[in-house]
């Protein structure tokens, strides 16, 4: 009886290590990138997202991002041209099972060349879990896009679509299998 309960605390123990491990991410994506109606109530800002779909680590995913940016440039030793940092906002990733992954912006911004019409967008986001497979996940994601105008408003200014293609990479972890929560669907 001793050996049986042994050997049972010891799968079970090998089975937490199964889901604690660090998986290491890589995602490739495209898609767009606008204004967002969404407002955030960021002082001296802009509200923007991205939707983008793309596949990767964890199979074929859709991720819509909504942060509010800084109205005016500020210094970035980083970017070349003019860097709007983020200042507040989210995501959301779903993947083919169902599954969602929440991420909270930790940090990040554009990096825009006005002469060259193209921009950078770096943004990492701490894993805040989700459901399904990532009910438990954490970790850190980093989000690079490259960016190019598609349309702009009447005024010939400000952007109102963008093309976006880029990868997140990272490490989660808490991650579980497929079929782990398939009673929760």
């Amino acid at each position: 009886m001793k050996r049986i309960n042994t050997m049972a605390l010891m799968l079970g123990l090998g089975v937490a290590g199964v889901h604690a491990q660090d998986i290491h991410v890589r995602m490739t994506f495209s898609g767009n990138g606008s204004p967002s109606a969404v407002d955030l109530k960021q002082p001296a800002s802009n509200n923007v997202e991205e939707n983008v779909a793309g596949n990767g680590t964890f199979g074929a995913f859709t991720f819509r991002d909504i942060r509010a940016a800084a109205m005016f440039p500020q210094s970035s030793m980083a970017c070349a041209g003019a860097f709007f940092p983020a200042l507040a906002g989210g995501a959301i990733m779903r993947f083919q099972d169902g599954s969602l992954l929440k991420l909270s912006l930790k940090e990040g911004g554009d990096c825009i060349d006005f002469v060259q019409k193209k921009a950078v967008c770096t943004l990492m986001f701490e894993v805040r879990g989700g459901t399904g497979r990532f009910q438990n996940a954490s970790g850190i994601l980093t989000y690079i896009e490259n960016a190019a105008p598609v349309l702009f408003d009447a005024s010939g200014m400000n952007l109102a679509l963008g093309t976006e293609v880029g990868e997140i990479t990272g490490t989660i972890s808490g991650v579980g299998h497929d079929d782990d929560h398939k009673a929760e669907r």
